[in-house]
């Protein structure tokens, strides 16, 4: 299963980052642009997802794949 979080707005005009399903939110922000940051580094330390933003009607705005963080365990460089 792949990992995603939606960036949505709250009727204060804040915005949250929720996984999907869940009942709190993974972080509460107070802009658009902060909640998708905060997505991204959530979905980046997961191991990459897809962060969908919406917009303040409830719309989809966009989709995006973010990729996973660095690796902890990257291969070592082999001499030729």
């Amino acid at each position: 299963m792949t990992n995603s979080r939606h960036v949505t707005q709250k009727s204060d005009g804040s915005w949250d980052v929720k996984a999907p399903g869940a009942q709190r939110s993974s972080a509460n922000l107070p802009t658009q642009r902060d909640a998708d940051r905060r997505a991204a580094e959530i979905l980046t330390n997961l191991g990459g997802g897809e962060r969908i933003t919406h917009r303040p009607n409830g719309r989809i705005r966009s989709k995006d794949t973010i990729a996973p963080g660095n690796d902890p365990f990257p291969p070592k460089d082999r001499e030729h």
